[in-house]
């Protein structure tokens, strides 16, 4: 009986750390995912608004990447870079 009260309490424990060393690297795949998914909206509103004024950045996967990794700052960096290179 002692012996089964061990191995439930070994195997809780790995389950735990198993789980804690997943978790991390999952939210943050979750939280770029995220993110590009809001950069990719920020630059369609931007093309929205943008179209006034015959301005437009493209929507692509690396442009919504760059969003997604450096957030709001990586808008204005596509913006000053597409004003730059015009």
């Amino acid at each position: 009986m002692n012996m089964n009260v061990l191995t439930y309490l070994a195997c809780i424990c790995f389950i735990f750390i198993f789980g804690r060393i997943f978790i991390l690297p999952l939210k943050k795949v979750l939280k770029l995912i995220f993110n590009s998914i809001l950069g990719g909206l920020c630059i369609f509103i931007i093309n929205f608004v943008g179209a006034n004024f015959g301005f437009h950045i493209g929507l692509n996967f690396f442009t919504s990447i760059v969003v997604g990794l450096l957030g709001l700052p990586g808008v204005v960096c596509l913006i000053v870079v597409k004003l730059l290179i015009g």
